[in-house]
This record gives C-alpha cells, sequence and structure tokens, in this order.
C-alpha cells in the first residue's frame, strides 16, 4: 500500500511510471476500483463524506477530477459513459 499526495495536477514526488492500485491512498483517500482505457486510467476512492470520488490519470498527471457520486457503481459509469 502506497500513499500519494497530489498538487491538483499531477502526483508530488513520484516517478512516471508509478501506478496507482486498490488500497493505495491519494490524497488521503482509499483506493477502492480501477479501470483503464487506453493510455488514461481513473481510480476511484472513498471520500471521508462516503462519497465516490474518481481521479483520471494520464501518467502521474490528472486530467480529470470528479467527487459526489452516491455509489461506486455511479462513478464507474460516468467513466464508462465517458462523462469523467
Amino acid at each position: 500500500m502506497a500513499t500519494y499526495i497530489s498538487n491538483g495536477k499531477e502526483l508530488l514526488n513520484v516517478e512516471y511510471d508509478a501506478i496507482i492500485e486498490i488500497n493505495d491512498v491519494v490524497d488521503g483517500m482509499r483506493v477502492i476500483s480501477k479501470d483503464v482505457r487506453g493510455e488514461e486510467y481513473a481510480i476511484f476512492m472513498l471520500e471521508l463524506n462516503s462519497n465516490i470520488c474518481c481521479y483520471v490519470f494520464d501518467e502521474v498527471f490528472i486530467i480529470g477530477r470528479v467527487s459526489g457520486f452516491e455509489t461506486l457503481s455511479d462513478a464507474i459509469q460516468a467513466w464508462i459513459n465517458e462523462e469523467i
């Protein structure tokens, strides 16, 4: 389990080939699911208020971020539908 911090645009103090995995912690939130689409990948994290947050990465760069999903299923469906 690794812990990562971002500045809102990229992960800080990591190598460019760093890949976030399930159970890692990003910005204080635990990663509960992950999906890959081409060069991009999405991580789904549990927020402190029990909602789901999604970050979309291209390498270590955050290219999308949406929070406030009520369920993991809602967040994954938004990712599949390319709404994130």
